[in-house]
């Protein structure tokens, strides 16, 4: 079986979401107290796991007609796009370290995807 081009763009655009999907549960766990209310009101909480959830929908859909051991992998793009956005939102930095595990990351990948080919 081999993963069509489109189940992989499914996966990418997943990918993409739930790296929003992590901002918005980082940014909203910064603002919880210890109280439930705080919690149950917190629309960046909220909105993260809906943005998970979007992510998912992608990903289910790309799974019908793609290989889980292709796919999966491919979804760690999301570490990639959220440590830009980690970036931009949160002042944090991206070490030299970082961006060695991004690059070992993106290997396997294309290793994965040239022995589908």
């Amino acid at each position: 079986m081999k993963t069509p081009l489109e189940s992989i763009l499914l996966v990418l655009l997943g990918a993409f979401i739930g790296s929003f999907g992590a901002v918005f549960l980082k940014w909203g766990a910064t603002k919880l107290h210890r109280d439930l209310r705080s919690l149950v009101t917190n629309w960046r909480l909220a909105l993260g796991v809906a943005l998970f959830l979007v992510s998912s929908y992608f990903f289910i859909l790309a799974m019908r007609r793609g290989e889980l051991s292709v796919l999966y992998p491919i979804n760690s793009f999301a570490y990639a796009w959220t440590m830009v956005w980690s970036r931009v939102f949160f002042g944090e930095r991206i070490t030299g370290r970082k961006v060695g595990g991004l690059v070992l990351i993106a290997t396997g990948i294309t290793v994965l995807f040239l022995g589908t080919r």
